[in-house]
């Protein structure tokens, strides 16, 4: 297989299209409009001609998006993200109802290959049930209000020892085998987000209050059962959520109390305390499995290839085509993410690596959905290469378990690989409590939307303290743990983006345990079924990948008991 692939050529668009203004792209928007479609190859060329606007549309946005989050200062990039959303895309969406209507409506939309375009249509059908002529506006506002966060949070800096630091950077002195340190810098890093906890509450109720009204004008009784109709949660409920967060509850937190319980013996403490989660005992150097961002990608690859050398040539591809920023620095956007690039094909990477041991779990993370990319990047419509984000995620954690045999890259002796894959372990188990904290919040926060600030603060330190260790002392630190949500860019930026990382962990342990069984057969499974695209249910993606969709309690139950005896074992 070839990661070698080539920018989508413009049939129908002008070959170096460029977006200036609505009036150089409305044209084409008109064309679609009223081209007749007297056969089933007239209605599939037009279909491909559609995926192309489609596609430029979709690239034009992302950059726009990847340039202001890696300089939140530049005013021009933040403007052109806000011209975009605020000028252009509010045109785009009534044109892009009116095409869906005239697809389904068309009388040889029936003869065209059901198989192949069933997910297609369902998602075609669902938009046009979800448009709202009144809602253009508010959405517009909404993409340039939850952009807010990110420039909020890329000017957060403490200062440690003389020197300035972002939050990311920071983060590694939480590893530092001094605890006076450890405490230091925790409570200076809670202490700089505590001084913006009052402009994240105004965005948040803004964003809240805008999204209600959107749920409000489409017949929802709330933006919670508008969201999971538009993110195409055809699968699931409300109710099977709720089931996970007391599944978890039930069988994820008692190991998770153990693993901190053990962590405080390793540390030789009596009891432990939030700083002292990632520490390291006395003497043992935290693990630095990379010096930078040009490092990191080096390693990466090398680790890769080892695995499959079709994912090493992903991100050369990538590395070739600069579609990488992985260094923490002040003025960047927080967190990391993939950005498919729909023409383009080869996505771009975005991180804050800061030298850490979790820097190599989101590189390689990101890597997965890298992958996913290239492999649905064939595919016939830029409608088949959006997949759920559930199958998303499991491309993504699953590499994360793949490619632990193969750390060596990042380690210089095996004592250093089991650290490593101890602390991935780790924390395959402990993400789950957080999951389902800021789900649950979420859920609440939407089905009681006019809450005031103070039943925000309360029913948030209610649910996170359901999902917080026993074996942690949390004395003291209530102040700063009542506005801990905000760290989660997903509750500004990508609302009810969340459970996926659950359900698709769930995913990821049963790839990997079919990885341990037969790892050749299970990167076969892996590809084909990231291959697919969105052209299956999310049922029959995980069916392809050779595993199933289902997040009980039983299931939780049992992946849960094999990560914890690959942990025994190392």
């Amino acid at each position: 297989m070839n990661a070698n692939i080539h920018k989508l050529e413009h049939h129908f668009l002008p070959k170096d299209f460029i977006l200036t203004d609505w009036a150089t792209l409305e044209p084409y928007f008109i064309q679609l409009k009223y081209r007749e479609i007297n056969s089933v190859a007239d209605l599939e060329k037009w279909l491909q001609d559609m995926s192309e606007v489609e596609a430029f549309i979709s690239e034009d946005a992302c950059w726009r998006q990847v340039r202001m989050t890696c300089d939140t200062e530049n005013k021009e990039l933040e403007e052109s993200f806000n011209f975009f959303f605020m000028e252009i895309q509010p045109k785009i969406q009534p044109y892009a109802d009116i095409l869906n209507k005239k697809l389904i409506d068309c009388a040889f939309t029936k003869e065209i290959d059901h198989d192949k375009y069933f997910t297609y249509l369902r998602t075609v059908k669902k938009s046009i049930d979800l448009f709202r002529e009144a809602n253009i506006p508010l959405q517009s506002e909404v993409s340039v209000l939850q952009q807010q966060y990110g420039t909020i949070a890329g000017k957060m800096m403490i200062e440690h020892d003389g020197q300035e630091f972002t939050l990311q950077q920071a983060a590694k002195f939480l590893e530092s085998d001094d605890r006076n340190i450890r405490e230091t810098v925790y409570r200076k890093i809670a202490s700089r987000r505590y001084q913006d906890k009052e402009a994240l509450n105004d965005l948040f109720s803004k964003l809240i209050g805008i999204r209600d009204q959107i749920a409000h004008n489409t017949g929802y009784a709330n933006y919670r059962d508008y969201k999971f109709a538009e993110m195409g949660r055809f699968d699931y409920t409300p109710e099977e959520c709720f089931q996970f967060h007391e599944a978890v509850k039930k069988e994820v937190m008692p190991l998770v109390d153990q693993i901190f319980k053990e962590q405080a013996t390793r540390l030789g403490l009596d009891e432990m305390r939030p700083w002292d989660t990632e520490a390291e005992p006395a003497g043992i150097t935290p693990l630095r499995p990379f010096t930078d961002g040009e490092d990191l990608l080096k390693r990466s690859i090398a680790c890769l290839d080892k695995l499959n050398p079709f994912f090493g040539d992903c991100l050369r591809k990538m590395q070739e085509l600069k579609h990488l920023d992985l260094d923490s620095r002040k003025g960047k956007a927080p967190g990391g993410y993939n950005m498919p690039l729909a023409e383009s094909g080869a996505p771009f990477i975005f991180m804050n690596a800061a030298s850490q041991m979790s820097d190599v779990t989101t590189m390689v993370h990101e890597g997965g959905h890298a992958i996913h990319s290239f492999l649905a990047h064939e595919l016939e419509l830029t409608g088949f290469k959006e997949y759920p984000t559930e199958m998303a995620e499991v491309a993504s954690m699953s590499m994360e378990l793949f490619t632990m045999d193969h750390w060596d890259v990042f380690f210089d002796n095996e004592d250093e690989m089991k650290r490593a894959k101890r602390h991935q372990l780790e924390r395959v188990i402990t993400i789950f409590p957080w999951i389902a904290t800021i789900d649950k919040f979420q859920h609440w926060v939407y089905e009681n939307p006019t809450h005031t600030l103070d039943e925000r603060k309360e029913n948030w330190f209610r649910i996170l303290n359901e999902f917080s260790s026993s074996s942690i002392n949390f004395t003291g630190l209530d102040e700063f743990r009542s506005y801990n949500w905000q760290r989660q860019l997903h509750l500004f930026e990508v609302p009810f983006y969340y459970i996926e990382y659950g359900i698709a962990q769930l995913g990821a342990i049963g790839m990997w345990k079919q990885y341990r069984e037969n790892p050749e057969h299970a990167l076969q499974n892996y590809m084909h079924a990231l291959s697919l695209g969105g052209t299956r249910t999310l049922p029959e993606l995980y069916k392809a990948a050779g595993i199933e969709f289902d997040f009980s309690s039983k299931t939780i139950s049992e992946l849960m008991l094999f990560v914890k005896k690959e942990l025994e074992n190392l």
